[in-house]
C-alpha cells in the first residue's frame, strides 16, 4: 500500500509526535500529584529517561503509548499496526519494545523499581490510582 501523504506532509505529521509532555503523561502526572507524591521528570541519568522519577522511593513510572511501545495485551486496539510500510514499521516498533525491556532490566540491576502505565489503562482512573498507590507505598 502506498502512503497517501507526500514526504513533506508525512514529515510534518511525524514532527508533531511528542516524546514528552504527552496527554497520557500529563494525566498520570496530575493523578500522582493529586495523590500527594512528588517527583522529578525525565531524569537523563536513568536508563530510558523515565517519565516520573521518585528518588526517595527509588522508583520510576513510564507512561507508554500503546502503538509506539507495542502493548502486547490482546484487547488493546491502540497497539495495531499501520496498513502500509510494514517493512519499516515492524522493525522500528519492535526495536522500541526491545529497548524498553533492556532499560527496565538496567533499572532493576541498579536497584530501581519501575511501573509501566499504558495509554489504554488511563480510562479506569480508580484502578490506575490503586496501582500507583500500591506501587509507591511498597
Amino acid at each position: 500500500m502506498v502512503d497517501i501523504l507526500t514526504k513533506a506532509e508525512r514529515s510534518a505529521r511525524m514532527a508533531l509526535v511528542r516524546s514528552k509532555d504527552t496527554t497520557p503523561e500529563l494525566k498520570v502526572r496530575k493523578l500522582v500529584h493529586r495523590l500527594g507524591f512528588r517527583f522529578r521528570l525525565h531524569v537523563a541519568k536513568l536508563p530510558g529517561r523515565p517519565d516520573l522519577v521518585f528518588r526517595k522511593h527509588r522508583k520510576v513510572i513510564f507512561v507508554h503509548g500503546c502503538f509506539w511501545h507495542r502493548h502486547a495485551a490482546s484487547e488493546c486496539r491502540l497497539a495495531r499496526l499501520p496498513k502500509s510500510r510494514l517493512d519499516f514499521w515492524i522493525p522500528k516498533l519492535e526495536a522500541n519494545a526491545s529497548r524498553d525491556r533492556a532499560n527496565q532490566l538496567r533499572l532493576e540491576r541498579e536497584g530501581w523499581g519501575y511501573l509501566v502505565i499504558w495509554e489504554c489503562e488511563l480510562k479506569d482512573t480508580h484502578a490506575l490510582e490503586a496501582r500507583i498507590r500500591t506501587f509507591l507505598s511498597t
